[in-house]
């Protein structure tokens, strides 16, 4: 019955003031002009730009963009008024926000990396863990690169605790450097020498790991 949502409206008094800031500034395609209106593509959803002698009601329009405090300062610097700057937030995002000339927000937003959090997530586990074998899997896991970590230590800790289980004993560091090296692609593994060494572990005493296919 519905298709999705095609068009999102937004009152402005002045519609070239307006159309510099969501045009040029911030980089929106003009598709198409008609009498009293412009409408801008924005990738995803078009904004339609209505105007207006009086605003009847204000809006709030989040942007999705890769660095908060570059097109927080982009927006500022194009005379957008500041409500709040770039802030971390207990949903693990960055956000910032500014007003247009019509008191319209315009939120700015990305999703924090696993790396600026304020803490390090539990792992998945569900046998016993000795603790320094714990501590071991995530200082390991910490030079996997951010946006694949999380996927690599639901991997890993399924791989070591299918290693213990096996030898019928709670996960030991043993586990976990074995562990590690095997649930990556053979072909990847040569990547998990510097981490190794970084944590002091020699890689060559784990060769059979290595070789494992």
């Amino acid at each position: 019955m519905f298709h999705g949502i095609s068009h999102f409206d937004l009152q402005v008094k002045d519609l070239k003031s307006a159309l510099h800031l969501w045009s040029d500034t911030i980089g929106f395609v003009v598709s198409k002009n008609g009498d009293g209106f412009v409408e801008l593509n924005s990738g995803n959803v078009y904004l339609r730009l209505i105007e207006v002698p009086y605003i009847e009601h204000t809006a709030t329009v989040r942007l999705s963009v890769p660095s908060v405090s570059k097109a927080y300062a982009h927006l500022i610097n194009a005379k957008a008024i500041s409500r709040y700057e770039p802030m971390d937030t207990p949903d693990l995002e960055k956000i910032a926000c500014v007003s247009d000339a019509d008191g319209n927000s315009i939120i700015i937003w990305r999703d924090l990396t696993e790396d600026e959090w304020s803490f390090v997530p539990d792992l998945p586990k569900t046998g016993d863990w000795l603790p320094e074998a714990e501590e071991l899997v995530v200082k390991l896991l910490s030079h996997v690169p951010a946006f694949f970590r999380m996927l690599a230590r639901r991997k890993v800790t399924r791989v070591v605790e299918q290693l213990a289980k096996e030898d019928d004993s709670p996960v030991t560091r043993e586990h976990v450097i074995k562990g590690y090296i095997t649930s990556s692609a053979k072909v990847t593994r040569i990547r998990l020498v510097a981490p190794l060494k970084a944590e002091g572990i020699n890689p060559d005493d784990y060769q059979a790991e290595f070789d494992y296919e």
